[in-house]
Order: structure tokens, then sequence, then C-alpha cells
């Protein structure tokens, strides 16, 4: 596939989501008592193949019975076990699933060593050697990016190093060396396929997270976020030079798709709302923060800023702000940088009642509100599907009351360089095509500003001020 580009929060081609067949259990009648026999029978022997996949030198403890039921009882059985025939010899410990569009994870189903200089789990196998490479960062079809993520090599055989650190619990492996910095995409490509993980094959246990790529700044920046999926101390593949010992591994994360997690696809039927309780478990504990102790009469906005120069810039914010003041709410204008702390942005948007922004990675944001609260998308020219796709489904997955003010032709600053009856101003899809370019992105997303009609912006709020103050009338804060 040819290169494929961002954009600020969201590709231009929908990957749709993959399903796990379920394994239907037909109960069986009793007829004769040579019938029993030979069921149970069969049934010992099967559960016997699967022990035996357990490497017998350990002991199998509660963690390793919950993974021997994920992989046997529930549909995650697909993820962890091969997909078709088995490219490994029988009896190995090792499983990978190429099968899906966005990832590619691997497991080692035992002991394992880790070696970070060279990026390499070992394993102790009597099977003949093999080794299984992957690179585990869940946007496996951009091809240009994925060159840039590092390769984790699984390595089986009769030997490994010397263990140096031993840790009692699986260890979680994967790479933030994607588009690392930009906010949309450290949810989309990193905590949300990672809250899908652990939920999906490390329910109630404890892992240590072993991440590739991760900067001292990014560390410090998402710390609370991480202690919220792991108390363990965390392994920075790239900086690390001890070997550490695990009782098993997986690399790779699942993801299923932009902004989402599907319960179908959950054996124990998570929803976007649990990923919405982990954020607020991390940054207040459960607790709603208020930024005064005084109740307020007058709802409060969070306006997004974007800075010049980005584009999709709210040409006239001041004029904006004064409207939504006039309506009767109490305004403020937040404007995030990448040294921003999350717990202050949570505490910020966590305790406001309505959010307005134009598209773009901030809006990510949106995360942090409530749900009940309004939150509205202002959309640009040609923006209407990577809209939807970037925060309108996150939005009323999590239970947000989700607007979108889609601006006309003429609150666009497209109007002074294009002639209205351009394709570009009249049909953006058309112009588009079956993809995005880089020339349309450049147009659409850098180079489009808005500046907003107050008298048609101001009747819009009167909607959303209503949603607001009856979110706020309801005691929310």
């Amino acid at each position: 596939m040819g290169k494929m580009v961002a954009i600020e929060g969201c590709q231009d081609k929908y990957i749709s989501r993959g399903s796990m067949k379920r394994n239907n259990l037909a109960s069986a009648s009793m007829v004769t008592a040579c019938f029993v026999f030979i069921v149970f029978f069969f049934a010992l022997e099967s559960n016997l193949s699967i022990v035996s996949k357990i490497n017998v030198s350990r002991s199998i403890t509660h963690q390793d019975k919950k993974r021997l039921e994920l992989k046997s009882a529930s549909k995650w059985g697909s993820l962890l076990l091969p997909q078709g025939p088995s490219p490994y010899p029988q009896g190995s410990q090792i499983s990978c699933d190429r099968s899906h569009q966005n990832y590619d994870i691997c497991s080692i189903n035992g002991p394992t060593t880790l070696d970070p200089t060279t990026s390499t789990f070992f394993l102790v196998d009597p099977a003949p050697a093999s080794a299984e490479k992957i690179r585990p960062y869940p946007r496996k079809w951009e091809n240009y990016l994925m060159q840039r993520i590092e390769e984790v090599t699984i390595s089986s055989g009769p030997s490994s190093p010397k263990c140096e650190v031993q840790h009692n619990v699986p260890a979680l492996v994967f790479s933030v060396g994607g588009y690392t910095g930009n906010f949309w995409h450290e949810f989309n490509d990193g905590f949300i396929p990672l809250f899908i993980t652990v939920h999906s094959i490390f329910p109630n246990q404890e892992i240590v997270l072993v991440i590739d790529k991760a900067r001292g700044w990014w560390i410090s920046k998402y710390a609370e976020l991480l202690h919220a999926f792991s108390k363990q101390p965390i392994i920075l593949l790239d900086n690390d030079t001890a070997t550490h010992c695990f009782t098993s591994a997986t690399i790779g994360l699942i993801s299923h798709g932009y902004m989402t997690v599907d319960p179908t696809l959950m054996p124990n039927s998570k929803t976007f709302v649990h990923f919405r309780g982990l954020l607020d478990e991390a940054y207040s504990h459960g607790r709603i923060r208020n930024r005064n102790n005084s109740p307020s009469t007058r709802p409060r906005l969070m306006l997004m800023s974007r800075r010049g120069g980005l584009g999709r810039v709210i040409l006239n914010q001041v004029e904006v702000k004064r409207v939504s003041e006039d309506m009767g709410f109490e305004v403020t204008v937040f404007e995030p940088t990448p040294k921003t702390s999350l717990r202050q942005a949570y505490a910020l948007i966590n305790s406001s009642h309505a959010m307005v922004g134009v598209h773009g990675a901030a809006l990510t944001h949106s995360l942090f509100l409530r749900p009940g609260s309004v939150f509205v998308q202002v959309v640009p020219l040609g923006l209407e599907w990577v809209a939807e796709v970037c925060f309108g489904t996150s939005a009323k997955a999590m239970g947000l009351d989700y607007m979108e003010y889609k601006i006309n032709a003429e609150e666009s600053s497209l109007i002074e360089k294009y002639n209205k009856n351009d394709t570009v101003i009249k049909d953006p899809v058309a112009f588009r095509g079956k993809s995005w370019s880089d020339a349309a992105m450049n147009i659409y997303l850098k180079e489009q500003n808005v500046k907003l009609d107050l008298f048609r912006f101001r009747e819009y709020l009167k909607k959303v001020y209503k949603k607001a103050k009856r979110f706020m009338d309801k005691g929310e804060g």
C-alpha cells in the first residue's frame, strides 16, 4: 500500500473492525454409558494437551490458569493462538496473530528472558530453534510509518541469557515511536489500544509495561495514566541494559479502530465509558474537581484555542468569547501546549459544562469532560468525515451531549483564495477523491482558518447554553 498521511489525529481511510469467531459448545445428550466414557476421555486428553504447552519446569500459578481459561474458553483464544496452520513446531510456546489490518500481536506462553540491548525475548524450548519479529505499534497499514518502529525479536532455542532482574508477572511490550507528540495519536494509537489489550489478555492481573521509544518527557507527562495501568516499574526498552525475566510476555497492542472500544470484541464487555473511568481514576481518583469552592450560576464553557500557523484557527476568537459570555457562559480560553500538565488540564475541563473548539488534536481533551456535558466540534470545510471519526464517535460512546457546528463556505478562509464555485469549496469530497493527498491535506487542514458568523453562531449557542445549564442544574457542579 502506498504512503498514507495522518490527519493530525485521523487517517484518511476507515479500517473496518474485525470480529472474533465465537466457539459454540454443543451440549451432548446421554445415550449410553460407553458414549459418556468416550466423551469424558476425549475432553480429558484435550485438556492435558493444553496444559502440556506450559513449560513443565514451573508450577502453574493462578495467572497461568486465567490465561488458559482465556485461550481455551473465550473468543480471545483466536488472538493468543496462531491463525491457520501453525508456523511453529508442535509444543512451541510462541504464537502470533497477523490476521488483523490494524495490528500484529505475539504471545510467549511461558518463562522468557528479555535482552533490551537487542530487543530480543528468549524462550528456552527443546523444539527446533525458531525466531519471530514484530513491530509493536497498531498502525500496521502505514508501511512508511511502521518502518520507523523498531522490531522486537522472539527467539526460541536451547539456551537464553542469564537473568539479572526477575519479575514474577507477565510483560506487555509496545512502542510509542510513531506519531509521538500528537495528543490524539497518543490516545488513538497508544492508551486506548493499551486499555483494550490489558482488559482482553490480562484481566485483573499485574503486568510490567515494556515500552520502546519512550522519552523522559513522555514518561513524565503520562506517568499518572501509566500508573493506572500498572503499579510495576516501567522498563524502557531502548535505555535498559539488564536482562529481565518474566512469567510470559505479549508483544503488541490490540486496536478496534479509531478512538473505539468495541464491547462485542471484549471478553469482559468493557466499553469506552470504562476507559473514561480509568482517566478519572488516574487524574482525580474518582473525585470531581471543581475550580472554585463557591457554586457558579453560569455554566462554564471551555473555548479551545489554536495557535496561528497550524491552520483551523478561529480568526475572530475574541468576538466569539464575548458572544459566549453574553449568552450567559463563564468562558475560559484554553490553549494547551506539549508542556501542559494533564492533571491541571483534567481538573479544568472536568469541572466545565461545555467545550467548543475547531477540529484538531487538542480536542482530544474532550476525553476529560464529564458524561452529560456538552461538546461542540466546529467542523471546517472538507472535514466532516474525519471530525466524526476522530471525536464524534468517542464523544457519543462516553456519554457526552455531542454537537457539530459545520461552517458555511463564507466562514472559511478558503473563500478568499478559491472561487465559491470551485470544487475545493463546493464539493470537497469530490476534490479529495478516495484518499487524502498531501495537497488536499494542506488545503483543508493547514491553509484553512475559520471566521464564525457571529449571528449564526449566537443562535447555535442558545441550544448549547440550554443543554449546559440543564447539566449544571442537575447538581453536576
